[in-house]
């Protein structure tokens, strides 16, 4: 059940995405995306140094909800029709077959919104512990999308 609700959200915020892209030019599409991205990754790596030493729970409460807060964003709408590739200055590295397996992203979105939820939660728990699982978990998922549709440059 859990699984079919994930998959549920999943297809369902990639249909509103559809809709929402169409209001965004291509470029901009792939400059907002690549900027939440960015804003994420700098927030797991606060993260990561507070488990690493010098455990802020505050700091780490603040970035992990700021994770979340992009997982929960609507992503999504930022993949429309021909953001696949560079237009102009804007590059590009996810590959073509993120398009074309829409059940399988949606899977993988699902999965990184649920693990970012998590770490939010973790985090107000003020445990380095917890965190350092949630954190585990939500890195994994990031990993398991860039294996498949980022491309390496």
């Amino acid at each position: 059940m859990k699984k079919f609700a994930i998959a549920t959200l999943g297809i369902a915020t990639l249909l509103l995405a559809a809709n929402a892209s169409a209001q965004v030019k291509p470029e901009d599409q792939i400059r907002y995306r690549q900027a939440a991205y960015s804003f994420a990754s700098w927030n797991m790596g606060k993260i990561k140094a507070n488990l690493d030493g010098g455990y802020n729970a505050d700091q780490v409460k603040a970035a992990a909800n700021a994770i979340a807060a992009v997982a929960n964003s609507g992503l999504g709408a930022l993949f429309g029709p021909g953001t696949d590739k560079a237009i102009g200055a804007q590059k590009t590295s996810v590959k073509p077959e993120l398009f074309q397996n829409g059940a399988e992203v949606a899977k993988l979105s699902g999965n990184f919104t649920k693990a970012a939820n998590d770490l939010a939660a973790a985090a107000a728990t003020g445990d380095a512990a917890t965190v350092k699982t949630a954190f585990g978990e939500t890195g994994k998922t990031c990993k398991a999308c860039h294996d498949q549709f980022k491309a390496r440059n």
